[in-house]
């Protein structure tokens, strides 16, 4: 076929009439994939439920789509097995030396599908970025960031948010990341985490009111263990060999040089944890006011002054 006076090698018209082919494929797949979508749109908005078997159901489309694309993509253009069996080969070589970040990253998107990693909308740690789930593609996974407590308010990059709330950043991390480090799921399966609140009082205040202070606040506003369904307690005092007893609030006391520590360990839902913190700090406070124990701090005592001289002089 010549353009111009120009040969273009390799260009007839069987070339051209696989291109027009292969281009109809590309407009028909991408038609019924927005198509797809678009009904999935409106499943999410029908509940949380309902949004993660949409993200699943749109998984399986893209899935569906791109086989559709390969098979079709082959057919066209390789009716010779010869040709066929040549052109795997290169390509595979070629992925294997040029494109292994992209190859892992592909398969770790299989395998967070098959091994039921994480879904849309959990909470998760991946990558060094802790936030919730909002997208997975083939090759990415797109995170909404929270915050990070203050011990590691210096981490690369610097987060100024300092509890478990959004950042307002959207965050996207490589699907290779689950083969280097470890995913930490906050949501998968148990829907609880356990909390700490720390209370430190001097050693000369009334001990035993300070515990009854902390435990009737996470009574009062963490998780109750008695509201809880008995058939979900079973499943995850089976699956997670998680005891009844943890479920309930616990004081524990740890001595220090300065004051007596007292900790509570209580439940509570795995979102809305700063809010519960903050209803319980505001609690224990006002019961400590009410009851006159102070929040201990540091303090120093001078056992002994040297002897001073003074001396005047006109």
């Amino acid at each position: 076929m010549e353009l111009l006076g120009i040969r273009l090698a390799g260009f007839n018209i069987a070339t051209g009439h696989k291109l027009l082919l292969t281009i109809g494929l590309i407009v028909v797949l991408w038609m019924v994939r927005s198509f797809a979508h678009a009904l999935l749109g409106r499943v999410d908005a029908s509940g949380d439920s309902a949004s993660r078997m949409g993200f699943w159901a749109r998984q399986g489309v893209s899935l569906l789509v791109a086989a559709v694309a390969i098979i079709g993509f082959v057919s066209i253009w390789f009716d010779n097995p010869a040709n066929l069996t040549t052109a795997v080969g290169l390509v595979t070589a070629g992925l294997a030396f040029a494109l292994q970040k992209v190859v892992t990253s592909l398969a770790g998107y299989f395998v967070i599908l098959r091994g039921s990693t994480f879904s849309v909308g959990d909470r998760i740690t991946m990558g060094g970025v802790r936030g919730d789930v909002v997208a997975l593609g083939f090759f990415q996974t797109t995170i909404m960031e929270m915050g990070q407590p203050p011990a590691v308010q210096g981490a690369d990059p610097a987060v100024w948010i300092q509890s478990r709330q959004f950042t307002g950043r959207i965050v996207t991390v490589t699907n290779s990341k689950i083969f280097d480090e470890p995913v930490y799921n906050y949501t998968r399966a148990f829907p609880f985490i356990w909390e700490e609140l720390r209370l430190p009082i001097a050693y000369r205040d009334d001990r035993a009111k300070a515990e009854q202070i902390l435990l009737d606040a996470a009574s009062k506003h963490a998780v109750n263990a008695d509201s809880l369904d008995a058939e979900m307690v079973e499943r995850l005092e089976h699956d997670f060999r998680v005891a009844r007893a943890d479920f309930r609030p616990t004081t524990y006391w740890r001595l220090t040089d300065n004051w007596l520590e007292l900790t509570v360990r209580f439940l509570a839902h795995d979102h809305g944890v700063r809010d519960l913190k903050d209803a319980l700090s505001r609690e224990v406070l006002s019961q400590l006011e009410t009851a006159g124990i102070g929040i201990a701090s540091a303090t120093f005592e001078i056992s002994g002054m040297p002897d001073l001289q003074a001396r005047i002089t006109s």
